[in-house]
């Protein structure tokens, strides 16, 4: 090789050197922009839940899909209790979820009436701890076509003795006492499991019992008619004394006007109860690209596979469930 040529693969290192240098450095920059771009508008998010309700304005809540336990929904509430709002109208679309998690939330909810003019509107569906939810306001308005009901509590359990005979698998244990972790579907369930589980699913289904008795001033047959495990219609549900009245959001407006004298020109604006990133495709979309460009294509992966950044949550329902699902006969 020759001294000149020599010399030229030098500098087209000591090039690339430097290219791949300020290439990392901008790689660097991009992620830091970006990671500063989301804390920002994260922090907007949760300022724009408290300041975005004001004293001449109605908080809306929505309340949509499975619940569960959610002790950052319970201090949003409080906060909006503690904030200048005028009232709330709380927005149900959901099926229910797990007893405690309908109990945390219907107690939340029975705070905030507390200090604020409180009124439910039933999107679509408000069952079983949907349902349990909505009783924590004085006023319940429903659609005509909404869903309302399945007032009942239930425990479900898989069992694989007859798989595991199949294939051949026995699963041995040894227990301090015959009811410890039973059932624990790998044995078909002793008579005393199966009424130990009765007995909770009814003290459960009792207390809930008792909200709707206290809570709509039903009692003898008119309970027994609506707290049998079936949903009924907004149209039906108004007949049974479950809701109060058939309308939407304007009906709620009419009816805090008429019954808390509060103006129904009142502008009416979204409170978020719990702001999350996830909530934010966009984000999600421009971090993943972002990574890509930056060069970052195997953390960008890591993203889209871990889901960290995804809005589809990964259910997780154990114990006692207040859900109303049309394919489990609930």
């Amino acid at each position: 090789m020759t001294p000149n040529h020599s010399s030229l693969d030098a500098d087209q290192i000591v090039d690339r050197r430097r290219m791949r240098r300020k290439l990392t450095f901008w790689r660097v920059l991009t992620v830091l922009v970006l990671a500063l771009a989301v804390g920002g508008i994260a922090f907007m998010s949760q300022r724009g839940t408290l300041s975005g309700v004001t004293g001449a304005s109605i908080a809306r809540v929505k309340i949509s899909g499975l619940i569960r336990g959610n002790q950052d929904r319970v201090e949003a509430l409080d906060r909006l209790g503690r904030s200048s709002a005028r009232a709330v109208i709380i927005h149900i679309d959901s099926p229910g979820g797990t007893t405690a998690g309908a109990e945390q939330l219907y107690d939340a909810l029975l705070q905030l009436k507390a200090k604020k003019p409180m009124v439910v509107v039933v999107d679509g569906l408000a069952a079983s701890g949907g349902y349990m939810a909505a009783l924590a306001s004085d006023h319940i308005i429903a659609q005509s076509s909404s869903l309302v009901g399945s007032i009942g509590v239930l425990v479900q359990y898989p069992n694989f003795t007859d798989l595991l005979k199949t294939v051949g698998v026995k699963v041995e244990d040894v227990k301090s006492s015959p009811l410890k972790a039973a059932p624990n579907g790998f044995e078909p369930t002793s008579p005393e499991a199966r009424a130990a589980l009765a007995a909770i699913v009814m003290d459960s289904y009792e207390w809930f019992r008792g909200l709707v008795r206290q809570s709509r001033k039903l009692d003898g047959p008119a309970l027994e008619r609506v707290t049998d495990g079936r949903v009924f219609t907004g149209r039906q549900a108004l007949d049974l004394r479950l809701v109060d009245e058939l309308g939407n959001e304007k009906t709620a407006l009419a009816w805090l006007a008429r019954e808390k004298g509060i103006s129904a020109t009142t502008p009416v604006r979204d409170y978020r109860l719990s702001p999350r990133f996830s909530e934010f495709s966009f984000l999600h979309l421009a971090a993943v690209s972002l990574l890509d460009v930056a060069g970052l294509t195997s953390l960008a992966r890591r993203i889209e596979e871990t889901g960290t950044f995804s809005t589809i949550e990964r259910l997780n329902l154990d114990g006692l469930l207040a859900l109303w699902h049309p394919s489990a006969g609930n």
